[in-house]
């Protein structure tokens, strides 16, 4: 079926020229495009149209987007949304003075999440995050990376590997997996860590590579969880399994996490609050993406990564909110938009592009949308605005009134 989007007051396509990426200076480049509607064939963008020239395809379904925004779909590119329980108690904690990392060493943090997963069966668990999904789709995001890592044995990380594949076809947007078995050592494993690492490669990898369970391999290198040695076993592995990786790394501690990513032609590497100047320049010089996670450091107190540096380093930069129990308790993209602007000193054109073309390189769909070009796939946010400035400005407001995938509407505030 053809379709017509049409008479919004501006089409914000963040055209890429066909590079499908923007980097350093180019984050600025929205590409506004007024006066236009979308042609829409096949779920593809087939025609931009002046608006002006609409009576010509009067025969067409008509969707009027008058005093809209039309955006391309947001893109949710690092996210934990598959977990049970809650850390308030945590929470509570750190309010009182405690840091993130006393707290796991209290036996808090991830392996509290852990215990709870466990002891969840599969469908508790797609009862527990199905409205998060909901949530997201709410927000205009048409893309969804979820992780696992809550699991932390073979049995519980394949359970939330198949939550995360039954999501897909419950929900219309796409989903995509990732493995992080490597998210930190189990409590039955703390002081046994070869008996872990020999699992995850041995055991675990072989299993979801062979049953087409994630897309990617992700590991936390940080002196609570991995090693740098230790997650080059497990990339060596991953990446021989045909495998993607991606590797969060310098939240706390800078431990040669970026090296060894950009070693395995990592598709991104995460966090980077504490990135050093040698690791930007390097960063700069790669295809690798730089999915920044200022919710983190917001709900931690914590100090943010070096946006503005990295992208007069020339960059690739993504934003993304990390929505997990314990350290970024936010689903909310467009507050991540925002925060991003006022404690990272990124323009509003450069917040856009991180969410919507740069995520999608994060999750290598970069070819397929996270702009609109003609030949990409029809995905877009309709905001309920006519300056796209509301965009950031509207702190933790969701603007969105309407998500399309696919050029399929899936989510209409009138009808919710």
């Amino acid at each position: 079926m053809i379709k017509i989007f049409s008479n919004p007051s501006v089409i914000i396509t963040v055209d890429t020229g066909g590079e499908n990426v923007k980097r350093g200076k180019s984050l600025d480049q929205i590409s506004l495009l007024p006066d236009h509607s979308i042609l829409v064939e096949n779920s593809t963008i087939k025609d931009f149209i002046p608006t002006q020239s609409l009576s010509k395809f009067s025969s067409y379904q008509n969707i009027s987007l008058k005093n809209k925004i039309i955006l391309p779909g947001l893109v949710e590119c690092h996210t934990h949304t598959v977990f049970c329980g809650s850390r308030g108690d945590e929470f509570r904690d750190r309010m009182s003075g405690k840091t993130y990392e006393e707290v796991a060493a209290n036996g808090g943090g991830i392996n509290k999440t852990v215990i709870a997963v466990r002891e969840a069966s599969f469908d508790e668990i797609i009862k527990t995050v199905s409205p998060r999904i909901e949530y997201f789709i709410s927000q205009g995001i048409t893309t969804l990376e979820i992780k696992s890592g809550y699991g932390l044995d073979f049995e519980n990380e394949i359970k939330l590997l198949n939550v995360i594949k039954r999501l897909n076809e419950i929900y219309p947007i796409e989903i995509i997996s990732t493995f992080l078995g490597a998210h930190t050592y189990p409590n039955e494993f703390k002081d046994n860590h070869g008996d872990y690492l020999n699992l995850i490669i041995n055991k675990m990898l072989p299993y979801i590579a062979g049953n087409k369970l994630a897309e990617f391999c992700d590991a936390f290198c940080e002196k609570s969880a991995f090693s740098a040695s230790e997650v080059d076993s497990i990339f060596n592995k991953a990446v021989e399994l045909g495998l993607k990786v991606k590797l969060h790394t310098d939240q706390f501690n800078s431990m040669q996490g970026i090296s060894t990513a950009l070693r395995h032609k990592a598709v991104s590497v995460d966090h980077l609050e504490v990135i050093n100047q040698a690791d930007i320049k390097n960063i700069g010089a790669s295809e690798t993406v730089c999915t920044l996670l200022p919710g983190v450091s917001f709900f931690l107190n914590h100090s943010f990564a070096p946006a503005k540096k990295l992208i007069e380093g020339n960059a690739i930069v993504a934003l993304s909110t990390d929505y997990n129990p314990g350290s970024s308790n936010i689903a909310n993209l467009n507050l991540i938009m925002s925060i991003a602007a006022l404690k990272m000193d990124m323009t509003i054109e450069q917040t856009i592009s991180s969410v919507t073309i740069n995520a999608a390189k994060a999750l290598n769909r970069n070819d397929l949308t996270g702009s609109l070009e003609i030949g990409k796939k029809a995905d877009f946010a309709i905001l309920d605005t006519n300056d796209y400035t509301d965009i950031v400005y509207a702190t933790g407001k969701n603007l969105n009134c309407m998500t399309v995938k696919n050029g399929e509407i899936i989510y209409n505030s009138q009808n919710s």
